[in-house]
């Protein structure tokens, strides 16, 4: 993991990313509703996929309780259009090749594979409140409990 970790009660950190369509969203454009962020590795692999497919899947009822959402992830605009069309998520997917927001959210980490190390994202998942404030915070969250972590953070 990275140096910094993230707490609840903690401000997001603000973004600013181009998205699957090329428009610039930022984190103020959801100021006053909540927004689930959350980080994943790589678009259109099994995780990313079971764990995006399963946003989307609740988007409609995390709406009616004020909820939006964002996905974030290394991989480009282009890629990240053709995640979103294949598996028709309707969300945005946020592209940070630099990882630079990746950094700020303390989700860029050292993993291995196969006993190889590398730099990449460890999927995690923040439900930011209507002010900027982190109201949950998931660092190595499975991609099962992405929105169980919302729902119960919204019971709280």
């Amino acid at each position: 993991m990275a140096g910094i970790l993230l707490h609840v009660g903690d401000q997001a950190p603000s973004f600013s990313l181009q998205d699957q369509h090329g428009n610039l969203v930022d984190l103020k454009d959801f100021s006053g509703e909540k927004l689930l962020v959350y980080f994943y590795p790589k678009a259109n692999t099994p995780g990313c996929t079971k764990q995006s497919c399963a946003v989307s899947d609740s988007l409609e009822d995390l709406k009616k309780v004020g909820v939006q959402a964002v996905g974030i992830s290394p991989d480009d605009s282009a890629a990240q259009l053709k995640f979103d069309e294949k598996f028709n998520l309707g969300f945005p997917l946020l592209a940070d090749k630099e990882h630079a927001v990746a950094e700020a959210y303390g989700v860029w980490g050292e993993k291995s594979m196969y006993g190889k190390k590398y730099m990449g994202i460890v999927r995690s998942a923040f439900l930011v409140d209507e002010k900027g404030k982190l109201l949950a915070v998931a660092y190595k969250v499975s991609p099962a409990d992405t929105v169980p972590m919302v729902w119960k953070a919204l019971k709280e």
